[in-house]
């Protein structure tokens, strides 16, 4: 899939952020290259947006990005060259441009000082529940960062893409940029209240199989998010029993990821695909998902991310069960992506310092 667009605050075709570049301090001729994590939460979602903890994972899928500053005053142009859901990059389109609007500015960017050409790939392809906006994000951000000679910490990193990922959630968590800019298994605690968000490096015996299973609907995000803060605020009290039941949940699953106790984390993760079911971000689609890949052997299964749409994860430990279940997926007409959570810590990014101060790191 292969997509150009031009950064416009409400049309496609204008371009607003071109400038006469002649006397532009940026670089031309080289490329600027940034990565970030695609991931799934495991447990969680939506929950983490009203203060309940969530888990999150990378997976060894990533999106890429190119950056190169131009002397031409077009503004910034993007090519989206990753493969995806049918009709992914068109729906986001809009929404990616303001992603970048939004970016421009929190790295202290003037629209009259840039005019980059930015080409977007990698192995995560454009899925909606795995982080492909947040990975984007967190990838374009590094690539300008170094293309354009700023000197952004991973901490900074993360703050722009939480900027994008607004464009994308409305309201988001943070959890999808925290893990798209760190990688690695994160238990992470939105502060509600403001202040640092609670971020605390997970780790597993090894890294286990998971299989992805997509729906091919292209998930609304931030209609999603509004929809569970909408009901809650007409519910409360059903809202307020459900939050304190996935706190407890997320506490026993931190354990049982501790404890390698698999069959324990996939009850789990059942058990948190009813509680998403009861706040009604599941669709039939998902639920079809999840029961096929019970009936094939999964230890667990869920939607993971927005809901919707979007996909599934099942935890599927060891290559025979993983294939097991994606071809179990495939055979129905479904795409699958195999991949593992759990990575090796020389694969991660440092955890924030302020983080790991607060939580004891």
């Amino acid at each position: 899939m292969q997509h150009s667009c031009s950064l416009a605050p409400v049309t496609v075709t204008e371009k607003v952020l071109s400038g006469p570049c002649d006397n532009s301090p940026w670089r031309v001729g080289q490329t600027g290259q940034g990565s970030g994590f695609g991931k799934v939460i495991l447990f969680n979602e939506h929950f983490v947006v009203h203060g309940v903890p969530g888990i999150v994972s990378a997976i060894d899928s990533t999106a890429h990005a190119y950056a190169e500053a131009r002397k031409t005053g077009d503004g910034i142009t993007v090519r989206d060259e990753r493969k995806g859901a049918e009709g992914y990059t068109e729906q986001k389109k809009l929404q990616q441009q303001d992603s970048l609007g939004r970016m421009l500015k929190a790295m202290g960017l003037s629209r009259e000082e840039v005019s980059l050409e930015i080409r977007l790939g990698g192995t995560l392809p454009g899925f909606s529940g795995i982080g492909a906006s947040a990975a984007s994000s967190v990838a374009i951000a590094r690539a300008v960062a170094e293309e354009l000679k700023l000197d952004l910490s991973d901490e900074k990193i993360n703050d722009v893409a939480y900027e994008a990922e607004k464009a994308y959630a409305g309201t988001p968590s943070g959890i999808d940029n925290t893990a798209a800019t760190y990688g690695g298994l994160i238990w992470f605690k939105k502060a509600l209240g403001g202040g640092a968000n609670t971020i605390e490096r997970l780790s597993v015996t090894e890294p286990v199989e998971i299989v992805i299973g997509n729906t091919g609907t292209v998930a609304d995000t931030k209609a999603m998010v509004a929809g569970v803060a909408a009901r809650k605020k007409t519910n409360p009290a059903q809202y307020d029993r459900l939050c304190q039941q996935a706190e407890g949940l997320a506490i026993k699953a931190r354990r049982a990821l501790e404890d390698f106790d698999l069959r324990q984390v996939g009850e789990l993760m059942n058990e948190n695909h009813s509680q998403l079911k009861e706040i009604h971000v599941s669709s039939k689609e998902l639920d079809y998902l999840v029961d096929l890949a019970r009936e094939h052997g999964a230890f667990g299964a869920k939607l993971t991310g927005g809901g919707g749409g979007g996909c599934v994860v099942a935890l599927t430990p060891g290559k025979t069960l993983q294939e097991d279940v994606a071809a179990a997926i495939e055979r129905e007409g479904f795409q699958a992506l195999r991949t593992k959570i759990g990575r090796r810590k020389s694969e991660e990014k440092p955890v924030p310092a302020e983080g790991r101060k607060k939580i004891g790191f």
